[in-house]
């Protein structure tokens, strides 16, 4: 799922300004759609709020932060729109923070460590995440908040105090989560064979799509069907993530994962039917596998595999696998699943954990004619 690069507003700001344009008006922005003058209009709450979270007050204009962090502003106005800040125009609303933020930025640039188109890549990934895990966050928390503490607050009013609770040991704990999470990518990378692979991998990978789900947008209300999709994205996380993959996306009804091996990348898929197939509030399943070199960029994946999975699920029956013959034959070269009954029969003791039946070829759009193979668990072999 990809975040706009539009935030909600601002660094030190409450968002009352136009998304999707830099901080600093730049050359394609008409002079008439942008106050350079006036101050971002927000309530005391928000302004207490604000310097809160900050830990600072409002000090410079986007020029004077850009000229005190020893940036032009063309290349400020580049890292705020990446980060997804909305334009202030000239209102004096940024902090230290902000000037630190820039100058570190253009550091790693001018030390070689980062080029800059590099270094606004990095602004633009930390803003989108940054900005989906915010809003998420607030929204749970004053969503929690079914009684205020005092007779006559708000829920505007309680926020101060909670925020002011867990702004130190969220603060802490995501940067452990980012820590942990870095040390996994990296060592992903290092044991890459050559340097190529670090970009295009060979990945397996895998959707998994709600049948019906349109049917059902029209069916329930929308609180019920909110409960539904986050029922459905949290469990597929999690499976995804007990089991060794990793999730690339949710979009509603459906999410991406990749596995680094086509073995696990199997036993998500058919955990995800079987978990579902266990929950009578839940639509029936389908899911597509597909394996081989995949582009990653920005945490996302991209390429012919991953057009091939998207398919596979369209077609595929209900709560059930399909995988790709490049899925299916990795499968028998490590000796998950056997390459043939015949070879099977053969080796009664080998433990196999799936089976493959190949289905009809077919024409799919885009890719021309594959043949899908129909994954299953093996069923264990019962002494007679």
């Amino acid at each position: 799922m990809t975040v706009d690069d539009a935030g909600s507003g601002a660094p030190g700001t409450t968002g009352h300004t136009a998304p999707g344009t830099p901080i600093g008006r730049d050359q394609h922005t008409p002079l008439h759609e942008v106050d350079h003058t006036a101050e971002p209009t927000a309530d005391p709450l928000a302004i207490r709020l604000e310097q809160l979270i900050l830990g600072a007050e409002r000090r410079y204009t986007p020029f004077q932060a850009a000229r005190s962090a020893g940036v032009s502003m063309e290349l400020a106005s580049r890292f705020w729109r990446a980060m997804g800040f909305a334009d202030i125009g000239q209102a004096r609303a940024l902090t230290e923070a902000d000037v630190l933020a820039l100058r570190r930025l253009a550091g790693l640039v001018e030390a070689g460590l980062l080029s800059e188109p590099m270094a606004v890549q990095v602004a633009r990934s930390t803003g989108q995440t940054t900005a989906r895990l915010a809003e998420w966050q607030i929204d749970s928390f004053l969503e929690g908040l079914t009684e205020p503490p005092e007779p006559g607050m708000t829920r505007t009013e309680v926020t101060y105090p909670l925020v002011e609770l867990l702004l130190p040991e969220l603060e802490e704990f995501l940067v452990y989560v980012w820590r942990r999470q870095l040390a996994a990518a990296t060592g992903r990378v290092v044991q890459a064979a050559d340097d190529e692979e670090m970009v295009d991998r060979r990945l397996a990978v895998g959707f998994a799509d709600l049948v019906g789900f349109t049917r059902l947008t029209r069916r329930l209300e929308e609180e019920e069907l909110g409960e539904l999709v986050e029922t459905f994205e949290t469990t597929a996380a999690d499976l995804v993530a007990a089991h060794g993959g990793r999730l690339i996306k949710t979009l509603g009804d459906e999410v991406l994962y990749a596995a680094d091996d086509a073995g696990t990348a199997a036993e998500i898929a058919l955990r995800l039917i079987e978990t579902m197939e266990n929950d009578e509030s839940m639509p029936e399943l389908r899911v597509g596998i597909a394996f081989g070199t995949v582009t990653t960029r920005m945490g996302d994946v991209f390429g012919t595999t991953v057009n091939l999975a998207s398919r596979l699920t369209s077609i595929a029956p209900k709560n059930a696998v399909l995988v790709d013959g490049a899925l299916a034959e990795e499968l028998g070269r490590t000796g998950d699943a056997p390459v043939s009954e015949k070879t099977a029969a053969a080796e009664e003791g080998a433990g196999y954990r799936f089976a493959l039946q190949p289905m009809w070829q077919r024409p799919v759009r885009g890719l021309g004619v594959v043949e899908p193979w129909l994954l299953t668990r093996r069923a264990p072999k019962i002494p007679g």
